[in-house]
């Protein structure tokens, strides 16, 4: 046992964060802490860590325990030495024993003396010990794992922007190997190769590791216990995010039905005590049935905050068929490339999820498209294209005397002052948050301001950059459902790999220069980028089929081909255009399957049992459908990455 929290209980001021919570870290866990935004999970972390001292119960740790905290007051750190000695700075006992080697091989050119060798024979030793002479190696790799380009290392701290500066902390804290390492939303400043180097490095990190994060892939993939801060107490379930998230599901079932029929009871014994207490004969009961009453541990009802609120857009005009068209696109920052003369095409019904490394120019391409950033070649706009642009630069755009409700209320929506209300509790601004002025709320806060007014501003056509950054795993599920009713079509940007799958129907990425686009999810996108992978160089798997570069088919047999090669590559037309056809399929599965998926959440249908039986065997029939589908498409895609190849090889 690493740390045991046994009946603790902590307060800040009035308001009660633990109440007789326990909990106890074993060895090699690795743990997601989870629970509703503001019920004090960073506070938690504070406590095992030593910076809080709780308030009743006991707070027990290994001896010689060393603890790891990653969190964003990390921020305040400040120097103007390189990244690699920054990071360096982890191995506190190497550096030591590299300055006393030194002092003492000085001291050894002076005169030879038996004792002086002795020590140095003993500082080589720990130094091999320690493996000492490879941190410089070590430090290196984790920082070029974190997205540092090898020209990077040798630059100061301070003239990195905040972002790379988390990156360079945690880089020192992983390199520091502690046995507990506790990680408060690790992912937020990662981009996706990033995060996936960092879900490879902990899977094999020896010491405990405790996660706090938004992003329900990591938690999925790294985490095999996740605990949950709720009501005051923690849960433990044994198993990964979408377990306990099934788990949790069953939990509040049997919590409100034990509820309930408390509560019944209890009327009942209180309906006994008034109507008796007075009667001699039955006095006695009444008071046994009151002292009944006064022992009774009373079941909590389950917290009706949590349930879910649906997010609605509205749009006012349907555009034309094409939204938008960028042709010979070209975009340079001094001798940096972004866009190389790229061709694009958006079209109405399009949820495009933009990815890839952190410097590809991905915010670029979205203000391109939005019409604020100059470049050399063509964008032209569709019909009756109604935009909105969330990024973090929209913030400046908010006017820092209203209030939260009077900036949404300025935005010409129509909603009522309730329904701006709910809204706004979806991103985590509840009771009287909503009087709060602009000028007084921090970065992330105005970043939901400015999100939630995006969303009922009736735009047809939405680009969001990095929506989910300020949110919380439940809002996000919110904007994710809100996403799907929504009529319009959009691109995003994120580095949240359950919101891209979730709201995606293609894929776009910079390679190179070029805007490649895959015609479907980001699971089916992540698939089709690991065989190209695996593909030697010169036996590379198809592009994406259906865009710019696609291996679609020649218009002619080509001059010099065989006969063989000829009936070879009309083959593989026909399995392109099946291939495509079933890509068209799926999605045309997957949208009835989503509605259905609604359909089953909504209060009408939940309350009448025939229909909720009804759409809930047609739910069922749509998921065995969409999965032998996608059997079939696995199949074909399979099939053209062997003809492909063969063709290569021919």
């Amino acid at each position: 046992m690493l740390v045991a929290l046994r009946n603790v209980g902590f307060e800040f001021g009035s308001r009660v964060i633990l109440e007789n919570a326990s909990w106890q870290i074993q060895p090699g866990e690795r743990i997601g802490l989870v629970g509703w935004n503001g019920t004090g999970k960073s506070t938690l972390l504070r406590i095992i860590q030593g910076e809080f001292s709780v308030s009743s119960g006991t707070l027990e740790k290994a001896r010689n325990l060393t603890i790891g905290f990653f969190n964003q007051d990390l921020m305040g750190f400040e120097t103007g030495d390189s990244i690699t000695s920054v990071a360096r700075t982890a191995f506190e006992r190497v550096l030591e024993l590299q300055k006393e080697l030194e002092a003492v091989t000085l001291d050894l050119e002076g005169a030879s003396d038996q004792r002086l060798l002795s020590r140095y024979s003993d500082l080589l030793h720990e130094m091999e010990a320690l493996n000492g002479y490879e941190i410089t190696h070590r430090t290196e790799a984790i920082l070029e794992g974190l997205g540092f380009s090898t020209s990077d290392l040798a630059r100061p701290y301070n003239k990195f922007s905040g972002g790379w500066r988390m990156r360079v902390l945690l880089a020192r804290m992983i390199l520091q190997q502690p046995d507990l390492l506790m990680l408060d939303e690790p992912t937020n400043h990662l981009d996706l190769p990033s995060i996936e180097w960092l879900e490879r490095y902990l899977v094999h990190y020896q010491g405990t590791v405790i996660i706090v994060s938004h992003d329900r892939y990591f938690l999925d993939r790294m985490v095999n216990r996740t605990v949950e801060l709720y009501q005051c107490q923690l849960n433990s379930y044994n198993g990964n995010y979408s377990f306990y998230e099934a788990q949790k599901a069953e939990r509040r079932l049997l919590q409100q039905r034990a509820y309930e029929n408390q509560q019944d009871y209890i009327r009942q014994q209180e309906r006994f005590i008034e109507r008796f207490r007075a009667k001699a004969t039955k006095a006695a009961q009444a008071q046994s049935a009151l002292k009944r009453l006064e022992k009774l541990e009373r079941v909590a009802e389950v917290d009706s905050s949590a349930a879910r609120i649906r997010i609605s857009f509205s749009v006012d005009k349907t555009p034309g068929k094409v939204l938008c068209t960028l042709k010979e696109v070209s975009k340079h920052f001094g001798p940096l490339t972004i866009l190389d003369r790229a061709q694009a095409e958006i079209m109405r019904g399009d949820k495009i999820g933009l990815i890839g490394a952190n410097g590809k120019g991905k915010s670029t391409l979205l203000r391109i498209i939005a019409g604020t950033e100059s470049f050399e070649g063509s964008r032209t706009g569709g019909h009756q294209v109604v935009s909105s642009f969330y990024a973090q630069h929209q913030l400046e755009s908010l006017h820092p005397e209203n209030t939260i409700l009077e900036e949404l209320k300025g935005c010409g929506s129509g909603k009522t002052e309730l329904e701006l209300r709910s809204l706004l509790g979806c991103f985590l601004f509840s009771g009287d948050d909503v009087f709060k002025k602009i000028r007084l709320l921090s970065g992330g806060e105005k970043a939901r301001v400015a999100l939630a007014k995006t969303i009922i501003s009736r735009a047809n056509f939405l680009l969001l950059d990095e929506p989910t950054n300020h949110l919380d795993i439940n809002s996000v599920e919110m904007l994710v459902d809100a996403l799907h009713q929504y009529q319009g079509s959009y691109i995003l940007v994120s580095h949240d790999r359950y919101f891209i799958q979730q709201t995606a129907n293609k894929i776009w990425e910079i390679v190179d220069g070029k805007i490649v686009a895959f015609p479907g999810k980001f699971a089916e996108w992540e698939i089709w980028k690991a065989s190209r992978e695996q593909q030697p160089a010169a036996i590379q798997a198809p592009e994406p089929p259906g865009d710019p570069g696609s291996p679609s088919g020649p218009a002619g047999d080509k001059p010099g081909q065989t006969r063989e090669n000829r009936e070879a590559r009309r083959e593989l037309q026909r399995h392109q255009k099946k291939f495509r056809e079933l890509e068209a399929r799926i999605a045309e599965l997957q949208r009835d399957k989503d509605l259905l998926e609604s359909s089953l959440g909504a209060p009408e249908i939940y309350a009448d049992k025939p229909r909720f039986l009804e759409f809930e065997g047609r739910y069922k029939e749509a998921l065995e459908r969409l999965e032998t589908m996608t059997r079939q498409y696995e199949a074909v895609f399979q099939k053209l990455l062997e003809m492909e190849s063969g063709l290569e090889r021919g």
